[in-house]
């Protein structure tokens, strides 16, 4: 039977080209229908004989009609295919048509941008600088309470601080106080006192050297809360501390002077050097080398960078000379002032990495009075840079003589030095 419909063989289909064909041609393009000459077939479903069937449904909205392929080149040039176009989407200009192209992409808005950025960064300043104050104010060591002298003079204009520095040898260990030279005693000694005036007719820096001779007043014990009357006996300076603490010290200067004392502020050793440490040193220039076997000191005259170690020697040192006592508060006076004014140093302040530690080594080592606030302490730290600077006065306190090794304080002078400071005006002074 054959298969094939009427009129059709295998034989009259004419010579094949492929396996199984003698012919040497492909087949007619007639019979390839997808390349087929002449008016396109419509697209539909077909007959299993490859009539057209019914005609396909309408495409829908948006989705282009498929080109027909015609004149045997495989593409309708009307169609657009030849662009290699991505249909619902535009570039390079015009899009399929009825379709916009996107839209020119915005310019930027710089000066909002600016704005917005300015303000984050505000906001961290503001952030950073009030936990920095938190944190830095939680670390002073409140610990001295001025309100337990008692008969003290009445305040004057400006303000007064009172820094003392001790032999305290708090925290350090056996090999600490080999390498700093402070030896083992127990208690606590003042090596440095020193009033710093703040007001507006400049500031003064005066030494009170260790060995000056004062009248110990009456007072209240700072721990027993017993008050022991005056005795008219005298004692050197530092001997009141050592008796009864910051609070005698603070009664008998305010009684000796006449002067209102309204801030008090103790370092000792291991903060002093700690802090030289953690500015990385602090530049001053020696006039004349000395050495001192007690203090550990062994320096050459001319400019150079001390560490905490040799600062700590530096102030320390009074054997060397023969103005002892004297031109050791010089020598405290001098650093204290170059300290400050590093410390107050852009490359510190802005430099977190030496700002912190600074203000770590200082807060931890720093005993002051219980109304002392940390703008306070600052205000007392650029009085000291602006000493230094040539912007106040620096001296010691006016000696008349010496008695017993005690040294004798020029009474007249210092009664108009005390007016001076307690009328904020300019002091015409001078000491030792």
């Amino acid at each position: 039977m054959n298969d094939w419909p009427e009129g059709w063989s295998d034989d009259n289909r004419g010579p094949r080209y492929g396996r199984g064909s003698a012919g040497a041609q492909p087949e007619s393009a007639r019979v390839m229908r997808q390349v087929r000459r002449g008016p396109a077939v419509p697209p539909g479903p077909r007959s299993a004989y490859g009539e057209p069937g019914p005609a396909a449904p309408p495409h829908q909205a948006g989705v282009p009609r498929q080109p027909s392929y015609v004149d045997g080149r495989g593409h309708d040039d009307s169609a657009g295919y030849n662009t290699g176009q991505v249909y619902g989407t535009s570039g390079g200009g015009a899009g399929t048509p009825g379709t916009p192209g996107r839209a020119p992409r915005p310019a930027p808005d710089w000066r909002r941008r600016i704005k917005w950025t300015a303000i984050t960064l505000a906001a961290v300043v503001v952030v950073t600088s009030v936990s920095t104050y938190f944190w830095a104010d939680s670390k002073l060591r409140r610990e001295v309470d001025l309100s337990k002298v008692i008969d003290r003079p009445e305040g004057g204009d400006g303000t007064n601080y009172l820094i003392v520095g001790s032999d305290s040898r708090e925290g350090m260990s056996k090999e600490d106080e080999k390498k700093l030279h402070t030896g083992g005693a127990e208690g606590k000694r003042t090596d440095s006192m020193m009033i710093l005036h703040v007001g507006d007719n400049g500031d003064t820096l005066i030494s009170l050297p260790r060995d000056s001779d004062v009248v110990v007043p009456s007072y209240e014990g700072s721990t027993s809360g017993k008050v022991y009357p005056a005795q008219g006996r005298h004692a050197k300076l530092n001997a009141t501390y050592a008796e009864d603490g910051p609070t005698l010290l603070v009664r008998a200067i305010e009684a000796n002077t006449g002067l209102h004392i309204d801030h008090y502020v103790e370092i000792g050793f291991q903060g002093f050097a700690g802090i030289v440490d953690a500015v990385g040193g602090v530049e001053i220039d020696i006039d004349k080398g000395f050495k001192d076997k007690w203090s550990g000191a062994d320096f050459e005259a001319g400019k150079q960078t001390l560490d905490g170690q040799q600062a700590l020697a530096f102030v320390r040192t009074r054997h060397a000379f023969a103005a002892s006592d004297l031109q050791r508060t010089k020598n405290q006076q001098k650093f204290l002032a170059a300290l400050a004014h590093q410390v107050a140093t852009p490359s510190t302040i802005l430099n977190p990495f030496k700002l912190y530690p600074t203000m770590g080594a200082g807060l931890d080592s720093l005993i002051v009075d219980k109304d002392m606030s940390l703008w306070d302490l600052a205000s007392m730290f650029w009085a000291m840079k602006g000493v230094s600077g040539g912007d106040g006065t620096s001296m010691n306190m006016p000696i008349s003589g010496s008695v017993g090794g005690n040294l004798l304080w020029d009474k007249a002078k210092v009664k108009t030095l005390v007016d001076e400071l307690n009328n904020d005006e300019k002091v015409t002074v001078s000491g030792n």
